[in-house]
Protein backbone atom coordinates (compact mmCIF):
# COMPACT_ATOMS: atom_id res chain seq x y z
CA UNK A 1 0.00 0.00 0.00
CA UNK A 2 1.08 3.57 -0.68
CA UNK A 3 0.48 6.63 1.44
CA UNK A 4 0.16 10.27 0.34
CA UNK A 5 1.38 12.79 2.90
CA UNK A 6 0.48 16.45 2.49
CA UNK A 7 2.10 18.79 5.00
CA UNK A 8 1.29 22.47 5.37
CA UNK A 9 4.18 24.19 7.15
CA UNK A 10 5.63 27.63 7.76
CA UNK A 11 7.61 28.76 4.68
CA UNK A 12 10.70 29.47 6.79
CA UNK A 13 10.75 25.80 7.91
CA UNK A 14 10.63 24.16 4.46
CA UNK A 15 14.43 23.85 4.10
CA UNK A 16 14.59 22.04 7.45
CA UNK A 17 11.69 19.79 6.47
CA UNK A 18 13.14 18.83 3.08
CA UNK A 19 16.57 18.20 4.65
CA UNK A 20 14.94 15.93 7.25
CA UNK A 21 13.12 13.98 4.53
CA UNK A 22 16.29 13.56 2.48
CA UNK A 23 18.14 12.40 5.62
CA UNK A 24 15.71 9.48 6.03
CA UNK A 25 15.85 8.55 2.35
CA UNK A 26 12.63 10.20 1.21
CA UNK A 27 13.83 12.05 -1.86
CA UNK A 28 10.57 12.10 -3.82
CA UNK A 29 8.51 15.12 -2.91
CA UNK A 30 7.39 18.47 -4.23
CA UNK A 31 6.30 21.66 -2.57
CA UNK A 32 4.53 24.88 -3.45
CA UNK A 33 3.92 28.19 -1.78
CA UNK A 34 0.26 28.58 -0.85
CA UNK A 35 -1.89 30.92 1.22
CA UNK A 36 -4.68 29.99 3.56
CA UNK A 37 -6.20 30.27 6.97
CA UNK A 38 -6.45 27.77 9.79
CA UNK A 39 -6.47 28.12 13.56
CA UNK A 40 -3.83 30.85 13.36
CA UNK A 41 -6.44 33.15 11.78
CA UNK A 42 -4.07 35.94 10.77
CA UNK A 43 -1.22 37.84 12.30
CA UNK A 44 -1.05 40.22 15.25
CA UNK A 45 0.40 43.64 14.42
CA UNK A 46 1.42 46.19 17.05
CA UNK A 47 0.59 49.82 16.37
CA UNK A 48 2.81 52.73 17.31
CA UNK A 49 0.67 53.33 20.40
CA UNK A 50 1.27 49.85 21.82
CA UNK A 51 -2.12 48.47 20.81
CA UNK A 52 -2.33 45.11 19.05
CA UNK A 53 -4.48 44.55 15.99
CA UNK A 54 -5.15 41.14 14.48
CA UNK A 55 -5.34 41.08 10.70
CA UNK A 56 -7.66 38.26 9.71
CA UNK A 57 -6.25 37.33 6.36
CA UNK A 58 -4.71 34.43 4.57
CA UNK A 59 -1.16 33.65 5.60
CA UNK A 60 1.71 32.34 3.49
CA UNK A 61 2.41 28.63 4.02
CA UNK A 62 4.21 25.93 2.10
CA UNK A 63 2.48 22.72 0.99
CA UNK A 64 4.75 19.69 0.74
CA UNK A 65 3.47 16.50 -0.91
CA UNK A 66 5.05 13.06 -1.00
CA UNK A 67 3.88 9.49 -1.67
CA UNK A 68 5.68 6.74 0.23
CA UNK A 69 5.30 3.03 0.95
CA UNK A 70 3.16 2.42 4.03
CA UNK A 71 6.20 1.08 5.89
CA UNK A 72 7.86 4.50 5.66
CA UNK A 73 4.83 6.51 6.83
CA UNK A 74 5.67 6.90 10.53
CA UNK A 75 9.30 7.78 9.83
CA UNK A 76 8.23 10.47 7.34
CA UNK A 77 5.59 11.87 9.70
CA UNK A 78 8.08 12.08 12.57
CA UNK A 79 10.69 13.77 10.36
CA UNK A 80 8.20 16.39 9.21
CA UNK A 81 6.88 17.10 12.71
CA UNK A 82 10.34 17.46 14.22
CA UNK A 83 11.60 19.72 11.42
CA UNK A 84 8.45 21.85 11.08
CA UNK A 85 7.92 22.76 14.75
CA UNK A 86 8.95 26.34 15.51
CA UNK A 87 9.92 25.52 19.11
CA UNK A 88 10.25 22.57 21.47
CA UNK A 89 6.57 22.85 22.41
CA UNK A 90 5.37 23.92 18.98
CA UNK A 91 3.08 26.89 18.29
CA UNK A 92 -0.19 27.70 16.59
CA UNK A 93 0.55 28.05 12.90
CA UNK A 94 3.28 25.37 12.74
CA UNK A 95 1.10 23.43 10.32
CA UNK A 96 -0.92 20.30 9.70
CA UNK A 97 -0.25 16.96 8.05
CA UNK A 98 -2.88 15.06 6.08
CA UNK A 99 -2.43 11.35 5.37
CA UNK A 100 -4.41 9.47 2.73
CA UNK A 101 -4.22 6.12 0.99
CA UNK A 102 -3.12 6.06 -2.64
CA UNK A 103 -4.74 3.38 -4.79
CA UNK A 104 -2.45 3.54 -7.77
CA UNK A 105 0.67 5.28 -9.09
CA UNK A 106 1.86 5.22 -12.70
CA UNK A 107 5.26 6.49 -13.84
CA UNK A 108 4.55 8.17 -17.17
CA UNK A 109 7.95 7.50 -18.77
CA UNK A 110 8.10 3.74 -18.17
CA UNK A 111 4.50 2.84 -17.31
CA UNK A 112 5.72 1.25 -14.08
CA UNK A 113 3.01 0.98 -11.48
CA UNK A 114 2.59 1.32 -7.75
CA UNK A 115 5.72 0.70 -5.64
CA UNK A 116 7.84 0.21 -8.77
CA UNK A 117 6.75 3.68 -9.91
CA UNK A 118 7.78 5.15 -6.53
CA UNK A 119 11.24 3.63 -6.48
CA UNK A 120 14.09 5.96 -7.17
CA UNK A 121 16.53 4.57 -9.64
CA UNK A 122 18.59 7.70 -10.07
CA UNK A 123 16.90 8.77 -13.28
CA UNK A 124 13.73 10.39 -11.99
Amino acid sequence: MMIKIEAIVRPERINDVTAALEAIGCGGFHFANVTGQGQQRGVEVFTGRGAALTHRSSLPKTLLVTVVPEEQKEQVLEAIVEAARSSEEGAVGDGKIFVTTVNEVVRVRTRERDLDALSTNGTE
